[in-house]
């Protein structure tokens, strides 16, 4: 029986959770997010709170009973307060600055790369080597990280590129001589 499936989740004030056929919406002060189920699966908002149920005890849906009770939470948490990714830019002369909806990187390249963020994603640049991505979907948000990391994965030799904050790279030594 899956645990985080059984766990309610309680609905904040100012957060609204609307269920319709298949599509859960949950709409509060900073959007609106939808999550369309799985036939098999069934939610029921019942006094603030949120209660996901399976229909039967097939793997299947075992496995999907904690993921969609993990989504909508998370779901729900977004919506009240967003969520961040931070990263760091590494090395002389890189440097990220916001054009609009997109991120233009100048990271070692010979031209600036530019990066068009998702809708629904916001950046913010501070001392031109710190971007902040934020937004009320969990995925997009951590997608959005990966997607900026990916286009110059830190060095091992040197550390350069573009790292999350907080990430801890190992260091390799270089060639010795003799």
């Amino acid at each position: 029986m899956s645990r985080v499936g059984q766990k309610l989740i309680r609905i904040p004030a100012g957060v609204e959770v609307k269920v319709q056929d298949r599509l859960v919406s949950v709409k509060g002060p900073l959007g609106r997010l939808e999550w369309t189920l799985v036939p098999g699966l069934a939610v029921a908002v019942t006094d603030g709170q949120v209660q996901v149920s399976r229909s039967s005890n097939e793997a299947k849906f075992r496995a999907l009973h904690g993921l969609v009770r993990a989504e909508l939470n998370n779901m729900i948490l977004g919506v009240t307060k967003a969520y961040e990714r931070t990263l760091e830019i590494t090395g002389v002369g890189y440097k990220a600055q916001i054009q609009g909806q997109a991120l233009q990187l100048n990271v070692g390249y010979t031209h600036p790369v530019m990066f068009t963020l998702p809708q629904g994603v916001e950046a913010k640049v501070d001392k031109q080597t710190i971007i902040t991505i934020r937004g009320s979907d969990k995925r997009k948000v951590g997608q959005a990280a990966a997607n900026i990391r990916a286009i110059k994965v830190p060095d091992v030799y040197k550390q350069k590129g573009i790292r999350y904050a907080g990430e801890v790279l190992r260091k390799k030594a270089g060639k010795t001589g003799k």
